[in-house]
């Protein structure tokens, strides 16, 4: 997808940087006073406001409505629905009222949409000067150019394309980095590590910290793929339909039958992993999977015992965005603050419980307490 590929992602770096400078100065306030802030909630805030400059140019209340809206949709589809699994599922749905509130919040997605696209056509037809960070296109109008009939656009597609972008930026990607934060805060060691080398890396450049830069950063790299094994942004994949009559393991997979991946369970496969529980960056150190360790992030590659974003063809359109965002907010983090645990909380006793569903959350909320970094 064009707005999703790497030279985009790359492009939307100052709105990153805006962003993530807004969330900086907030943190740093709250420390100026030892106060505790709920890491969870500026982590949703930042991300939906990047996703809503990236899709739709400009932040008010429509884009707003349908960022909360979208939200709704990844939690009602989230986890299992008994139609999942068997055959009936069309009359189990319904009984189950999943699909009654799909087809609701899905209609109401499409009348914001249609506003929002009305107004994109509006603005083309009487060369009204965008409201963006850049004056270049956002998502919308990235989706009308690829359609000959702009007045005809059918909202359903945008809304897919928008679940998707929401899903990859404004849910999974702060999920990633409220993971990484949790799973550092409950290794003390690791912790000291990874802020070693990013105070190393950015001492030295300005105290800033720079994209630039992320190629020096290898323990970062390591703890971000860790997090990724460990958290996988989505546990379960999108269900798919097989075409054809297949032998897996043994197993006959009749043709058309409903198929599910478990990535969080393949990511923890001990046959492939040692302590698969454990949080242990230094194994992507390991010979047997060097091929993990490429500065550019390559997650495509077709090696199933390690797939945060699926594969193949299948995978996330969104991982590079995702990454990109995840790195730049997780760097400025550990290197402008130093993070304690509240209430005297011991790292041992660290609440680390999971919440399921189309991605796995903590069950409680991140509440640390930061304090910030003076360089030398």
């Amino acid at each position: 997808m064009e707005l999703l590929g790497e030279r985009r992602v790359k492009s939307l770096r100052p709105i990153r940087e805006e962003e993530v400078g807004k969330l900086l100065k907030f943190i740093r306030n709250q420390s100026r006073d030892t106060r505790m802030v709920n890491l969870s909630e500026l982590l949703i805030t930042v991300a939906s406001t990047i996703v809503s400059w990236v899709a739709f140019g400009k932040i008010r209340e429509l884009e707003g409505s349908f960022l909360s809206l979208a939200h709704r949709v990844v939690q009602a589809i989230g986890g299992f629905s008994v139609g999942d699994i068997f055959s009936s599922r069309r009359l189990l749905q319904l009984i189950t009222r999943t699909e009654r509130k799909l087809r609701k919040l899905h209609k109401e997605g499409d009348m914001i949409l249609q506003e929002i696209i009305d107004e994109h056509l509006c603005r083309r037809s009487t060369g009204t000067r965008r409201e963006t960070y850049d004056e270049g296109e956002d998502l919308v109008d990235v989706l009308l150019n690829c359609t000959d009939d702009h007045v005809e656009v059918k909202a359903v597609i945008l809304t897919r394309m928008m679940q998707d972008m929401f899903l990859a930026g404004g849910d999974s990607s702060p999920g990633v980095v409220e993971w990484a934060m949790s799973e550092l805060m409950k290794n003390p060691k690791e912790m000291e590590k990874v802020q070693r080398e990013m105070r190393r890396v950015f001492d030295k450049k300005g105290k800033v910290v720079d994209e630039a830069c992320f190629g020096e950063l290898h323990y970062l790299k390591l703890v971000v793929k860790e997090t990724l094994r460990l958290h996988p942004p989505v546990p379960l994949s999108i269900p798919r339909e097989g075409r054809e009559k297949v032998v897996i393991d043994g197993y006959q997979v009749p043709t058309k039958t409903r198929v599910i991946i478990n990535m969080w369970a393949i990511n923890r496969d001990p046959s492939h992993w040692t302590q698969p529980d454990q949080f242990l960056p230094e194994r992507f150190l390991d010979t047997s999977i060097e091929r993990f360790l490429n500065t550019s992030l390559d997650y495509k590659r077709n090696d199933f015992k390690f797939i945060p974003f699926g594969a193949g063809r299948r995978s996330c359109p969104g991982m590079n965005y995702a990454i990109a965002t995840v790195y730049f907010i997780l760097a400025n983090l550990l290197y402008h603050f130093d993070w304690k645990l509240p209430n005297q909380i011991q790292p041992q006793e660290f609440d680390m419980a999971e919440e399921f569903g189309a991605t796995v959350a903590r069950k409680n909320n991140l509440y640390l307490i930061p304090t910030l970094y003076n360089a030398p």
